[in-house]
């Protein structure tokens, strides 16, 4: 290990041996990439999460939420890592090195890197199509399929607002997290084709193999390739699509949920806490901790666990690496009292190898609830309060010293 020169508290730069090492014992790591998405995506480390310089103070809240994590910034030479190191380090981050050498040197040690977004997440998707056989069919077959009129029900599984922008006609918006709770009510009956989607193919192969899993009686497949394959076939998209599952969960459909739900978690060796657990995890300041909230985002604002952050199902086993960027963290997930949203998500959360993911038991009604947004998080630096300090004060204000015999007082002139 050498130290990176020309910094006022110099930044301990690790080797690519190292950082492999890191990688395989056991302990806590969060590497962070710190070019923009565009440059990021061309090519990373495969447990890298993207954390531009230029958005660090409002990413670091929710990502690092522990200041003695062991932190490696990379970058492609442009001496972004440093920078964004020298400004962690400022913030009270007490173990933040850099990859010498970058991304380049990684590359020259003989470790891979790899091109795209949320790589783990989708390359998941593929290892579980190839090595369970999750079936799919093309978008012509369901072109000719809906031509005929056959028994069918076509479910969107991204988040609305990917569905309302552009969608295959004749989608329910059924988001991934969700596909377990309401396959009862969206469903018409065992004898229908269930064919899921998505814009490409990641959320299409995990929402039907979900069902699949669960154990639907129905024949369900996935679309390879979701709306793309579907355009590139000249088939017209919907725009604007309004449609909601139900709001109403009927009895038969919560009924079908935990027991699909039970039925996945005993296959991942899923685990529950208390809330008294919990609590104690939160005071253990040697581990990182997320708390999330995998129900709808309206949902979670009509009442959450206080310290809990909105993270849809779907979308956290989708895009893992944009929710938790520390390998080896600590994963609760909250639910409401079904937790088969919860449970669902732990089973693809274990399968992708976050080994401490457990559910909150009781759900919801583990504690008091606060309603709203959370409030976003942002680091802070002291010349920058001082800054908004000075912008808040009246433009006649000047400071002036009194002793009194006990304290010092500021004074209005």
């Amino acid at each position: 290990m050498s130290l990176v020169s020309g910094a006022q508290d110099a930044i301990p730069a690790i080797s690519p041996a190292t950082l492999r090492a890191w990688l395989q014992d056991g302990a806590e790591l969060a590497i962070l990439d710190a070019r923009e998405e565009e440059t990021f995506s061309a090519a990373h480390l495969l447990h890298a999460a993207n954390f531009p310089l230029s958005r660090l103070e409002a990413l670091a809240p929710a990502l690092l939420p522990r200041r003695d994590v062991r932190i490696v910034l990379t970058d492609e030479g442009e001496g972004l890592a440093q920078t964004a190191a020298q400004r962690l380090a400022g913030f009270g981050y007490a173990a933040v090195s850099v990859l010498e050498g970058g991304n380049a040197a990684w590359a020259a040690a003989g470790y891979p890197l790899y091109s795209g977004v949320h790589v783990p997440s989708k390359a998941f998707a593929e290892v579980i199509e190839h090595e369970w056989g999750t079936p799919y069919i093309t978008a012509r077959e369901l072109a000719e399929f809906q031509a005929r009129g056959e028994k069918l029900t076509l479910l969107d599984a991204r988040p609305y607002e990917e569905h309302h922008n552009h969608t295959v006609p004749g989608s329910t918006f059924v988001p991934g997290a969700e596909l377990l709770l309401r396959a009862g009510d969206v469903v018409s009956g065992p004898d229908e084709l269930v064919v899921v989607h998505c814009g490409g193919r990641t959320r299409s192969i995990i929402g039907a193999q979900a069902l699949i899993s669960g154990g639907l009686k129905n024949r369900v497949v996935s679309l390879k390739d979701g709306t793309m394959a579907w355009a590139l076939e000249g088939l017209d998209l919907a725009f604007g699509a309004q449609g909601h599952p139900p709001a109403f969960v009927s009895g038969a459909a919560r009924t079908f949920a935990e027991e699909a739900g039970a039925r996945v978690a005993q296959q991942a060796q899923v685990e529950h806490i208390s809330a008294a657990q919990l609590e104690e995890w939160r005071t253990d300041k040697t581990r990182t901790l997320h708390v999330f909230d995998v129900r709808t985002p309206a949902e979670f604002r009509e009442g959450h666990l206080p310290g809990s952050l909105s993270a849809p199902g779907g979308q956290l086993v989708q895009e893992t690496d944009s929710f938790i960027a520390v390998l080896g963290a600590r994963i609760v997930l909250v639910d409401d009292e079904s937790l088969a949203r919860a449970r669902i998500t732990a089973f693809w959360l274990k399968q992708l190898g976050w080994s401490e993911v457990v559910i909150l038991d009781g759900g919801l009604g583990a504690g008091v609830l606060e309603t709203g947004e959370t409030a976003p998080a942002c680091l802070v630096s002291r010349s920058l309060k001082m800054e908004m300090w000075r912008a808040c004060l009246p433009h006649n204000f000047r400071p002036c010293w009194i002793r009194p015999r006990v304290s010092r007082w500021w004074i209005w002139h």
